[in-house]
């Protein structure tokens, strides 16, 4: 069930400093003293797989007597069956209410013991469940022994399921009332169609979730041979090694790789317009895009920082703020998944400005298509984020969330060694060529929710001082972070 609140864009304010800097802070300053490695690493990531098939990425960090543990699993709710829609996400919170025996307020007590912090959630694509705790071995050996009983032997009791349905239950009517869920959740139907990215639980949904659904669920997605298991912190690998196994040892070995269908984008532009008595309408535009893994993400990264992802100095916030005053935030970003995830535009503005702020947006995106960034541009976007790379690292948590990132999408172990230098490689040809195949202006879906003077959604080649975007032969049709969607 995704998040319907729009993610800041990343690495708005970030100063530009030079790659040896970025490298000698991510190695000293945030981590502490680590294990040896070559040299240049950002990380030192040391990968294996337990006994029955875990993959495991582990970083040590001494400097603080403190492990974070994250277990992802291909438990997302792209596998929500039809008519119930939430149980991904309600089998993820059902876990610590109750396993082996153990009532949910004595797993609470036990964490809260220890000074662990337990949590989880699902997203479109996996579900994860997280730990913080203390590295001194009684604390460490209690929160991991409480875990392995969660994730591998939760219990579901039906009466703690029915209390929780109801929660999620009136926590999905409130957040329906509101005009940015309603834009979120009307957007993603618009631009999946019938593809689970573009499904959203409803009271419904979750009302015909009952607690075999839960149970088989949990047996059919928790199992060893998708879960990935991230960890940094104060232990030694062969510490993290015994860890892993306790984590994993008692879940099921896992059958074949579960698929579903392909996105199929709309062919064409879709616009939606919902009424709603909110001050301002909430607009949002966007079409599935990129997928995990993609060789053109670092292109599209940096394009989209000039565009819209870069804060105040982007090229939409320029246009639709500082000129003209439309709207307080504006911004844009790449969300990728499993499979295409998707490029979004979103803005509010006061209703009676909806179609100047529309027509303002389209023709800042249908320029950039046609002409690209300037060299200047490029220049500035590839310093900012690579000045920012250290703050993507900075803390144990972000270094836990990347660790997690390149385990359950099979990025390579060094992803983060190279990621400045692919950013420093992207060229305007390059950043041109990666939006005409990505981003189709013909094909976007348009969503207003609020007030104001209905508009048309006009092909790119009839935006006023725009043209269409340049051919694409190898391109895919109109293939795409979550609200709530964030890249890395």
């Amino acid at each position: 069930m995704r998040s319907t609140v729009p993610p800041v864009p990343p690495m708005s304010v970030t100063r530009c400093l030079c790659r040896g800097v970025v490298r000698l802070l991510a190695a000293c300053v945030v981590l502490g003293a680590l294990t040896p490695v070559v040299a240049s690493a950002a990380l030192p990531i040391q990968h294996w797989t337990t006994a029955n098939g875990a993959r495991v990425y582990f970083v040590r960090a001494d400097a603080i007597p403190m492990l974070d543990v994250s277990l992802d699993f291909d438990a997302g709710s792209r596998f929500d069956p039809p008519g119930r829609e939430g149980l991904a996400a309600l089998t993820n919170a059902m876990l610590a209410r109750g396993a082996a025996g153990l009532d949910e307020s004595t797993i609470s007590e036990g964490f809260a013991r220890v000074g662990a912090q337990r949590s989880g959630g699902a997203g479109d694509d996996r579900a994860s469940v997280t730990l913080r705790t203390l590295a001194s071995e009684s604390e460490l050996d209690e929160a991991i022994g409480l875990l392995a009983r969660v994730v591998s032997r939760p219990d579901f009791p039906a009466a703690v399921l029915a209390r929780e349905k109801e929660r999620t239950i009136q926590a999905l009517r409130e957040a329906g009332t509101k005009p940015e869920t309603i834009a979120q959740r009307t957007l993603d139907r618009a631009m999946y169609g019938s593809h689970p990215y573009g499904a959203h639980a409803e009271p419904a949904s979750v009302t015909a979730i009952g607690r075999d659904d839960v149970a088989a669920f949990h047996r059919d997605h928790y199992d060893a041979r998708s879960a990935v298991v991230s960890m940094i912190g104060a232990v030694s690998r062969e510490r993290a090694q015994a860890i892993a196994e306790q984590l994993t040892r008692e879940l099921p070995a896992g059958g074949a790789p579960r698929t579903i269908g392909p996105v199929v984008p709309p062919a064409q532009a879709i616009e939606r317009r919902i009424e709603h008595p909110a001050t301002q309408s909430h607009i949002l535009i966007g079409q599935p895009a990129l997928a995990r893994g993609d060789p053109e993400f670092f292109p599209l990264l940096v394009g989209n920082y000039v565009l819209g992802g870069g804060g105040f100095v982007s090229r939409l916030y320029d246009e639709v703020r500082e000129k003209r005053g439309l709207a307080y935030s504006v911004y844009s970003y790449f969300s990728p998944m499993l499979q295409p995830g998707p490029f979004t535009i979103g803005l509010q503005t006061q209703r009676g400005q909806t179609a100047v702020a529309l027509a303002v947006v389209r023709e800042t995106l249908a320029r950039f298509l046609r002409d690209g960034p300037t060299e200047a541009e490029l220049q500035a976007a590839r310093a900012n984020l690579v000045g920012g790379f250290a703050l993507r690292i900075d803390s144990n948590r972000k270094i836990l969330g990347n660790l997690a990132t390149i385990g359950f999408y099979r990025l390579p172990l060094d992803y983060l060694d190279h990621w400045t230098a692919r950013i420093e490689a992207v060229t305007l040809a390059q950043i041109r060529t990666a939006f005409a195949r990505h981003v189709n202006a013909d094909a976007l879906v348009t969503v207003v929710v609020g007030d104001g003077e209905a508009v048309a959604a006009p092909p790119a080649s009839a935006t006023p001082g725009a043209s269409a975007a340049p051919d694409a032969p190898d391109a895919p049709a109109a293939p795409a972070t979550t609200g709530g969607r964030v890249v890395r």
